[in-house]
């Protein structure tokens, strides 16, 4: 299983409650719509606790500040995510959402990356 994760820092001229209420309620819907032509198996956002809460977590590891958040996206493999975006209909997709994007997230700060998800614990109901 191939992963996409994008750490995530909001524009400067956004409050993170409008980066958090933007990406979950706008954007976040926005990604599902378009799941199915980019070949999207899995989509989680993973929305950062306040900044109060971090800093006691952070200064025990002298880490650095915390992004707003982790968008991670799985695919079932790169030649999958490359078939997507080779079509006319994936292409706007792909176009479509870093448009959006662009609205509330900070590019030049946000990195992102693809890898290959190896499972070590899983655990199951109960």
């Amino acid at each position: 299983m191939l992963k996409l994760v994008f750490t995530l820092h909001r524009r400067a001229d956004l409050t993170p409650e409008e980066f958090h209420r933007y990406w979950l309620e706008q954007h976040g819907p926005l990604v599902r719509s378009f799941a199915e032509v980019l070949g999207i198996r899995r989509y989680v956002q993973v929305h950062a606790l306040p900044e109060a809460v971090q800093q006691g977590l952070r200064a025990s590891r002298e880490a650095p500040a915390h992004y707003d958040g982790v968008a991670e996206l799985w695919y079932d493999s790169l030649e999958a995510l490359g078939e997507a975006v080779s079509t006319e209909a994936g292409r706007a997709a792909a176009v479509a959402l870093l448009e959006d994007e662009r609205r509330f997230i900070d590019h030049a700060r946000s990195p992102l990356w693809l890898g290959e998800e190896h499972e070590l614990v899983a655990m199951g109901p109960g």
